[in-house]
């Protein structure tokens, strides 16, 4: 017959018209992008073929995030699109697709960087900013998610040694714990599986994508 399952609007090797005998199948149809912004969590599922479901997020505000050469992953909160490379309008809206550049809290990392190797990457700052109330003020607030090395067992101090005679961390990803914001890459395709989950950018894809934003600013 020459028809081929939604293709019915190409034409036949000839180069002749083909002759549509029936009209599109269900799965055959487009659907209305999901557009999934920064917000509150907001999930809706779609009927796929053969009785399958889509989850399509329209708001998102947390996600899982990796930390690659640590192999870790921490659920932590999305704080803005900071670069998308299809287009600015992407950013500007907030919008949460596939591969999107977005700064998330450093919070839960930096908890269990305290953990893991028993460094405190606030300390330096804690020092600076002892005289100010302000920062008095939000030691207080903070106070409760935050790990207490000092009061660390005899044990736990041995396993610290052990591990950072060999362990070194990024300077830029040391920066951005004390500042308490993350580069990260969503890796989840939001409109379909209703999740933005993703990856910390480490290495020359962190330095590629700092330049982006740097040029940005100017």
């Amino acid at each position: 017959m020459g028809i081929v399952r939604s293709r019915l609007h190409k034409r036949k090797t000839s180069g002749g018209k083909t002759k549509i005998t029936r009209k599109r199948r269900k799965h055959e149809l487009g659907r209305i992008p999901g557009n999934c912004k920064l917000g509150t969590r907001r999930v809706t599922s779609v009927r796929a073929r053969g009785g399958h479901f889509k989850v399509r997020a329209l708001r998102l505000d947390t996600a899982n995030f990796a930390w690659g050469t640590e192999g870790i992953a921490q659920r932590a909160r999305i704080l803005d699109v900071v670069y998308n490379a299809t287009s600015n309008e992407l950013v500007r809206t907030k919008t949460l697709v596939k591969n999107a550049i977005v700064s998330v809290d450093a919070a839960p990392f930096k908890v269990w960087y305290a953990k893991q190797y028993g460094v405190d990457v606030d300390k330096k700052s804690k020092a600076k900013a002892a005289a100010g109330k302000g920062a008095k003020k939000g030691a207080k607030k903070g106070a409760e998610k935050k790990f207490d090395v000092a009061k660390a067992s005899a044990q736990l101090k041995r396993k610290w040694a052990f591990r950072n005679k060999t362990h070194k961390i990024e300077k830029a990803i040391e920066d951005q714990l004390k500042l308490g914001r993350m580069l990260a890459k969503v890796s989840a395709r939001p409109g379909q599986t209703g999740r933005a989950d993703g990856v910390i950018l480490e290495g020359a894809e962190l330095q590629f994508y700092m330049k982006k934003l740097e040029k940005k600013k100017k």
